[in-house]
């Protein structure tokens, strides 16, 4: 019987996007892999409980929430959380950056030193600089500030993202421009903390770590994009099938070439899940056969202009 496998979420290493499952497996998931897999028939998705405890009471969660948390365990997640904004004693420096994710949609905000570049690749930044490093609550106090004058959010809609992936500009100046501006800005902005130190412009472009201009499984356009998604999958359900070859991914999204164009799948939604292995599912080969694609689960179509037998190492 096979086995099943919980995935834990992305991540994103080194050398690219990585499936993590419950119990400490990793899945790479390097371009032309087939990502491949089955909910498991009569199952129930189950919160995934919160600050490394499981949820006590193994609370149901609906199909569609990208959390995967119930009402207590997401409360408690955010209780003690840099993001939520309830904590201020965190003693690590942070910094402070501006990202950019299409055509008007540029934010700010922060991210721990020690973390490097993880919180933008998390984010599917397309491209990024940093602004600035110094002590959380001076970081803080900067983002606010930046925030007010220059007219940014804190929070990009991944809808609106995802929408701009195949249509970006094909140039990395082009992609960094808005960026260079709002940075040259900032210099003559009063209110900076003197605790928080000021970072050159120094852009750092994501499209090719992303897989978004299409080459690294030959499915580019001339002017070298991905191709668009045809839809997104809006939710898992027990018995849904989900099956193609990876193309692309940024943030928690994965591109997937799958039965009539590329559909994204938000790995969000696989959590606290049971998932099997699918019959002809991940070969681990590029470009695996068309038929053996199978797509049967929810999903919605974007807005016009918007293994072996035995015991398994990985789920694909």
């Amino acid at each position: 019987m096979d086995r099943v496998w919980t995935c834990s979420g992305l991540r994103w290493s080194a050398d690219g996007p990585v499936l993590a499952w419950k119990g400490g497996r990793s899945s790479a998931l390097p371009w032309g892999k087939r990502v491949a897999f089955e909910v498991a028939e009569g199952g129930v998705r189950t919160c995934v409980g919160a600050r490394g405890h499981a949820c006590p009471v193994r609370a149901a969660v609906p199909g569609r929430s990208r959390g995967a948390r119930c009402e207590q365990c997401a409360r408690l997640d955010r209780a003690h959380s840099v993001a939520a904004d309830t904590i201020a004693d965190d003693p690590r420096p942070y910094h402070v950056y501006l990202a950019w994710f299409g055509p008007g949609m540029t934010k700010v905000g922060i991210t721990a030193v020690e973390r490097g570049p993880a919180r933008l690749l998390e984010q599917g930044a397309i491209c990024f600089s940093w602004l600035g490093t110094g002590p959380l609550m001076a970081a803080r106090r900067t983002e606010e500030v930046l925030r007010a004058a220059l007219g940014v959010p804190d929070r990009i809609p991944y809808a609106a993202k995802r929408a701009v992936r195949s249509a970006l500009p094909s140039g990395a100046a082009e992609r960094a421009a808005e960026i260079r501006e709002l940075h040259g800005r900032t210099g003559a902005l009063p209110g900076w903390p003197e605790s928080l130190e000021r970072m050159p412009f120094a852009p750092v472009d994501h499209v090719g770590v992303f897989g978004l201009d299409g080459r690294a499984f030959g499915l580019g356009t001339p002017g070298g994009r991905v191709p668009g998604a045809v839809a997104e999958v809006s939710e898992l359900v027990a018995g849904g099938v989900v099956s193609g070859a990876l193309v692309a991914a940024a943030g928690p999204d994965l591109h997937l070439a799958a039965v009539g164009g590329v559909v994204v799948l938000d790995t969000r939604l696989m959590t606290g899940w049971e998932l099997r292995p699918v019959a002809g599912g991940a070969d681990g080969e590029r470009g695996g056969g068309v038929g053996e694609d199978r797509l049967t689960v929810p999903v919605r179509r974007p807005a016009p202009g918007s293994g072996a037998a035995g015991v398994q190492d990985g789920l694909f």
